[in-house]
């Protein structure tokens, strides 16, 4: 028999997450203007009927909040024709993510996805006690045909976020289609579309009609994008009946805020602020990816709200450097080493200002000596 144990011990898995790293918030010692590009955050805010939802929430705060977040399942399924029994919200769609990992990965299973996938996928599976597997890209893009090869029979699930981020990319719906047919009927298909509002692609759908007509598919969203309710951290998910009894079986009773549901009824109900942060994206989006590369400076094409650049030692420049001049002219991005990528940095689009402020502080950074 092996000697007592000394200490409460993890369960296998446990110790073996590196721990999700945000953004940075802080810039260079003594710099006195930042502008954070290292979380994807909308430049336009909130929207002020969101603001005035989440001020009027102040007057009772000592009343629990409905569990069920009806009133916002209701507006999700209205705005998007969708019943609201199928729709769970959460703390963030990265505690829906997580709540689906605990349904149906248990020790012995995989969950699967795309080489430069969201690194909370990883997380979620290792803390179910299951086991990652991770399946290469192409150019940066999501490659089906390397993610059928990695299904075995231990495959539970599989998560495809589409756009993709850090990369920006994304794959037609056609091709998430032939993912799923090739899924055996047990193995659930979570459709990650955090960044659906931003893309302005006719080939692209962001999974709902794949939802309504399968079983073993679902699909996530978030308001701390376009919506612009980080702060609040708010989700939700559109599912199968079945898929959605699950997780509220072990779903925490208030598990989302009532200044979020609040907030989230008055954004989802805003279309101009929401059409406002479209065509600000639509415009930004083009122009920094063209001046960007004109630098010398690789950019992966996007349809988010963000641009990933790779640096790849041109011209001896290295993303670590531009990373600190940046972060020297208050301008903070997001280093994506963590995702495999230590060459690149990932940098949202902003306001105005700040999107020029990236071009002319890149400008001197690459015709620095």
């Amino acid at each position: 028999m092996s000697a007592a144990l000394q200490r409460p011990v993890p369960r296998p898995g446990v110790l073996q997450i590196e721990a999700y790293v945000p953004g940075k918030s802080a810039a260079a010692p003594g710099v006195t203007k930042i502008h954070k590009l290292s979380s994807n955050e909308t430049p336009l805010g909130a929207s002020p009927l969101a603001k005035a939802a989440f001020a009027a929430v102040g007057q009772k705060l000592e009343l629990y909040p409905d569990g069920s977040s009806t009133l916002l399942r209701q507006a999700i399924g209205q705005k998007f024709g969708l019943d609201p029994a199928r729709l769970i919200c959460g703390s963030g769609s990265d505690e829906i993510l997580s709540l689906l990992t605990n349904a149906f990965v248990g020790p012995g299973d995989e969950g699967l996805y795309s080489e430069y996938g969201f690194l909370v996928y990883k997380i979620a599976i290792l803390a179910a006690g299951g086991t990652p597997v991770v399946a290469m890209e192409r150019d940066f893009r999501t490659d089906v045909d390397a993610m059928i090869g990695a299904l075995t029979p231990r495959t539970k699930i599989v998560y495809l976020a589409n756009p993709n981020n850090p990369t920006g990319t994304y794959i037609p719906f056609d091709e998430v289609k032939r993912l799923h047919a090739a899924l055996p009927p047990h193995v659930l298909l979570v459709l990650d579309a955090a960044y659906a509002e931003y893309v302005r692609r006719n080939d692209y759908a962001s999974g709902l009609e794949l939802v309504a007509t399968s079983e073993n598919v679902v699909m996530t969203r978030t308001f701390s994008k376009i919506y612009g309710l980080a702060n609040l951290r708010l989700g939700w998910m559109y599912g199968p009946e079945a898929v959605v009894d699950a997780v509220n079986r072990i779903r925490g009773p208030f598990n989302v805020n009532g200044a979020a549901i609040a907030a989230g009824v008055a954004a989802i109900n805003d279309q101009a602020h929401v059409d406002a942060a479209v065509a600000h994206n639509d415009a930004w989006l083009p122009v920094l990816t063209e001046q960007i590369a004109a630098l010398g400076i690789r950019v992966t094409p996007s349809v988010g709200n963000f641009l990933l650049l790779h640096f790849d030692g041109a011209k001896g420049k290295t993303a670590k450097a531009a990373d600190a001049f940046l972060a020297s002219r208050g301008i903070i991005v997001r280093a994506v080493g963590a995702y495999g990528l230590p060459d690149a940095l990932r940098v949202t689009i902003g306001d105005a200002e700040a999107n020029r402020l990236v071009v002319e502080t890149l400008t001197a950074f690459m015709q620095a000596a």
